[in-house]
């Protein structure tokens, strides 16, 4: 019986018209359209963090919740950072799918590539992926790796 079944839906499958219409209809996964981007909010502030969720020797994750931005879909968290606080000269971001159903947005970015026992500051911002700031501006603050 279980050696019949793939035969069955292969056969099936060879049936069908291999059009991309008839493609994306069998795949509930594929997206039917790109929503246009939604309203920008008109300020959008951090209400939680942002705060070190963990370091390591040479590595830092650093999180913070904002008000959803709006706009694309498709932003990033951005970490401006460095090892004087008046000069962060290095950056790290990471991509994230904005929820438009939700009023607020969870940021996380990983940030590799640093020297243990190091004392680092940094402050954070959004962009759309255009690198449009959403003018999410932290203080700078600071971690030390292990």
């Amino acid at each position: 019986m279980n050696a019949i079944l793939p035969k069955l839906i292969i056969a099936a499958a060879m049936t069908l018209p291999f059009s991309t219409t008839s493609m994306a209809q069998l795949n509930p996964y594929t997206p039917k359209e790109i929503p246009p981007p939604t309203k920008r909010a008109t300020r959008v502030h951090i209400t939680q963090g942002p705060e070190l969720e963990s370091a390591r020797s040479h590595s830092a994750i650093i999180r913070w919740t904002s008000k959803n931005p709006g706009g694309s879909d498709e932003h990033f968290g951005v970490v401006t950072y460095g090892t004087d606080p008046t000069n962060l000269s290095q950056t790290a971001k990471s991509h994230i799918r904005l929820n438009r159903q939700h009023p607020y947005t969870v940021f996380r970015v990983w940030v590799d590539g640093l020297q243990a026992g190091t004392t680092y500051y940094y402050k954070v911002d959004s962009v759309e992926a255009d690198g449009a700031s959403d003018g999410v501006k932290s203080p700078v603050k600071s971690f030390t790796t292990r």
